[in-house]
């Protein structure tokens, strides 16, 4: 991966490409923003590190035209720690945003969130059962089941949570974050049980989503 530093303290600029360097990156670096976009037209960078104050100009400022023209993730380096900075550098187009001191091991896992961001899984499986969350349908024995939006919400909550016991408070608490609206215990009863009418073979006796007495339901 190669990584752009643009950063005018040059025992800093020094310290974090000796360091990126010796874990597999690339660095080229940069002392001032007249350096760093010229680096920029001769290389291809997979992420820039960028100092919100340099001699020759705001890094605020130059991250917007860096973001419009190039479109490489930036993390903006500052001194300043107040609320305002932090929201401008977002509004600019930054990625993240590190106040200075920073240790390496938090710019590190910045930079590899930034590079390797996580992957979503886009389909749950589970028994006879399958969930496509890209599309939002659901399959048992390969054929399409209709659920409302709140019943393949908690599908996916017992899937993602199975063999774990899931009170009926967390599962009202998931309703109300999914739905956005108030919603009361019964109606995790009602949804559940028109859930279980959809996706049990024996809904009076089911397999997938186990009743625990006074506690809550899990999903075997």
């Amino acid at each position: 991966m190669n990584i752009l530093i643009i950063e005018d303290d040059k025992d800093l600029n020094d310290g974090l490409s000796y360091c990126l360097s010796r874990i597999s990156y690339t660095i080229k670096s940069a002392f001032n923003l007249k350096q760093g976009f010229s680096l920029l037209e001769k290389y291809s960078f997979d992420a820039i590190i960028l100092d919100c104050n340099l001699p020759d100009g705001s890094g605020f400022n130059a991250c917007q035209k860096i973001k419009e023209k190039f479109g490489t993730p930036i993390i903006l380096l500052t001194v300043c720690d107040g609320e305002m900075n932090e929201l401008k550098g977002f509004e600019m187009g930054a990625n993240d945003y590190i106040t200075k001191p920073f240790s390496l091991s938090i710019l590190q896992a910045r930079l590899n969130n930034i590079l390797y961001p996580p992957k979503i899984k886009k389909i749950l499986i589970s028994d006879n059962i399958l969930l496509d969350l890209q599309h939002h349908v659901v399959y048992r024995n390969n054929e399409q089941i209709p659920l409302t939006k709140i019943e393949f919400s908690l599908l996916q909550y017992f899937i993602e949570n199975k063999e774990h016991v899931l009170s009926k408070k967390s599962i009202l608490n998931y309703i109300w974050d999914y739905n956005g609206k108030f919603v009361d215990e019964n109606a995790v009863t009602v949804n559940i049980r028109r859930l279980r009418m959809k996706i049990e073979e024996n809904p009076s006796s089911p397999k997938h989503i186990i009743s625990i007495r006074g506690v809550g339901y899990k999903w075997q």
